[in-house]
């Protein structure tokens, strides 16, 4: 699903956690803080650019063309409201999600239409309710490009949570 990806509420984050809070290193927490935000910030970052960069296609035959009459690019837009989140205690662990309140209330589910497992996008031409058209745009999107850096920051977090073990031992 377009929208969140996160690493949270494996064994070893929430045990750590709650010792982080018993021994009360607050230099500790905001060190192992922001490793966590650095092994994530790639995978935003990425994210970002394959929104602003996904090809959105339409029927040729069908297609009149011309500029569109808003000022407002729908890719860069979806683009600004991809968020990161980084957490220590409660239900620790780095999230990168769409914030839904950053987009204009006429495209808040776009994240996700363009997400589908079919890549359509159905919609009314410049707002006329009688008439519409579909677009594509590459399928599971989303998917694809939180799928290719996964394993890479599973391994970096684990990395971060042996040093912050090691230093609290």
């Amino acid at each position: 699903m377009a929208g969140s990806v996160q690493i949270t509420g494996t064994g070893q984050l929430i045990e750590l956690s709650r010792r982080l809070n018993s021994a009360g290193g607050p230099r500790l927490r905001q060190n192992m803080q922001r490793r966590i935000r650095r092994a994530a910030e790639p995978m935003r970052n990425d994210v970002q650019q394959t929104i602003r960069t996904l090809p959105i296609r339409s029927d040729a035959a069908k297609s009149r063309g011309g500029p569109s009459p808003t000022n407002r690019p729908l890719r860069a837009k979806i683009a600004e409201a991809v968020r990161l989140s980084v957490r220590t205690s409660g239900n620790p662990g780095a999230r990168v999600w769409i914030d839904r309140s950053a987009l204009p209330s006429d495209i808040r589910n776009m994240p996700w239409v363009m997400n589908s497992a079919n890549g359509r996008i159905r919609h009314p031409v410049f707002g006329n309710k009688r008439r519409w058209a579909s677009q594509w745009t590459t399928p599971l999107w989303w998917e694809k490009t939180v799928r290719q850096h996964t394993p890479r920051m599973t391994a970096e977090v684990a990395r971060v949570l042996d040093d912050v073990r090691r230093q609290i031992t």
